[in-house]
C-alpha cells in the first residue's frame, strides 16, 4: 500500500451542503477501514486535504470518486515519499 495527499478544491452551494452528510458517512467507512489517515476541510478557503492509502494513484482517485461531493471537486492526488507524525510513533515510557 502506498500512501496519497488529495487536495481538494470545491465551491461552495446549496447542493453541496445537501450531500455533506452522506460524504460524511463514506469518509468515516473509509476511516474505519483504514483507508482514510487524514481529513482536514478549510470553510475559509474552500480546500480539503485527505491523506488515503491505495496500491496505486487510479485506485486512489477510484476510491475518492465515490464520495457523493466528488461532482464539485477539483482534485490533485500526490503519491507521499514520507508521512510522518506524532500519532505514528510509540508513546513515550514514563517510569512510575
Amino acid at each position: 500500500m502506498k500512501s496519497y495527499q488529495a487536495t481538494i478544491q470545491f465551491d461552495m452551494s446549496e447542493e453541496f451542503m445537501q450531500r455533506v452528510p452522506p460524504h460524511r458517512t463514506y469518509i468515516n467507512f473509509l476511516i474505519k477501514k483504514g483507508v482514510v489517515e487524514h481529513y482536514a476541510v478549510s470553510m475559509e478557503t474552500q480546500r480539503a486535504w485527505i491523506t488515503l492509502n491505495a496500491e496505486d494513484k487510479e485506485a486512489a482517485h477510484k476510491l475518492l470518486a465515490q464520495s457523493p461531493l466528488f461532482p464539485n471537486w477539483t482534485i490533485e492526488i500526490d503519491e507521499l515519499f514520507v508521512l510522518d507524525g506524532q500519532h505514528y510513533r510509540l508513546p513515550e515510557v514514563h517510569p512510575n
